[in-house]
């Protein structure tokens, strides 16, 4: 019966572990964010990137640079959901404008920060009219321009340091601990008197390199 029993619990942990789908440890924990890299037709007919420049009221990077975006709300059903309700907010296009072209890979930040990004088509027969709320003015760059662009890259160090209460009599060394130090790349772009930098060129690098490939 013992036997029976080990085997059935062992028959369990298995078949839990083949259903397991890898995701991101300790995903629960970080703040989640999805952008849109907005592809539009310009009057030129050239495929082109909508950039947005944030309101100088927001409290977070104002007058900064960025792709439409924002924080996961438990309404959203997918990443996405939230990429396309951010863009439909920030812009004020309809959802239907709007057509997802694909995933960009998944950015991890240092400062707890999980950004989903994804590509997507933009079509309006209208001018659009950023609800100024959220955006400045937006603005476009030809894709043939971007791709001719290499950013310039700088680098931020990150560093190690524990809570007052770490308790470091329960780590090797104690607080003579060594911990590991690195650094951040930082990425800037400068064209048609904009600057873009920050997790906006990141993503944007990235694009540009799977196009490239």
């Amino acid at each position: 019966m013992a036997e029976a029993n080990e085997d059935r619990k062992q028959t369990d942990i298995m078949n839990k572990l083949k259903l397991h789908r890898p995701g991101i440890l300790g995903e629960q924990q970080f703040k989640k964010n999805a952008v849109l890299v907005p592809l539009v037709t310009t009057e030129e007919g050239k495929t082109a990137v909508l950039f947005t420049k944030r309101a100088a009221s927001l409290r977070r990077q104002a007058g900064e640079i960025c792709f439409p975006g924002g924080h996961w709300e438990e309404d959203d059903r997918t990443e996405w959901n939230t990429a396309l309700r951010e863009t439909v907010e920030e812009l004020r296009v309809s959802p239907e404008s709007i057509e997802h072209v694909g995933d960009l890979d998944i950015f991890v930040t240092p400062a707890g920060l999980i950004i989903y990004p994804f590509v997507g088509k933009v079509t309006v027969a209208e001018p659009i009219r950023p609800n100024p709320d959220e955006v400045d003015s937006f603005f476009t760059v030809d894709l043939e321009t971007l791709l001719a662009i290499q950013p310039r890259i700088h680098h931020t160090r990150l560093k190690v340091e524990p809570s007052e209460d770490f308790p470091y009599h329960l780590v090797p060394n104690g607080e003579q601990y060594q911990w590991r130090t690195g650094t951040f790349p930082q990425y800037f772009y400068e064209v048609d008197g904009h600057v873009i930098w920050g997790l906006t060129a990141r993503i944007l690098s990235h694009f540009l390199d799977v196009i490239r490939s």
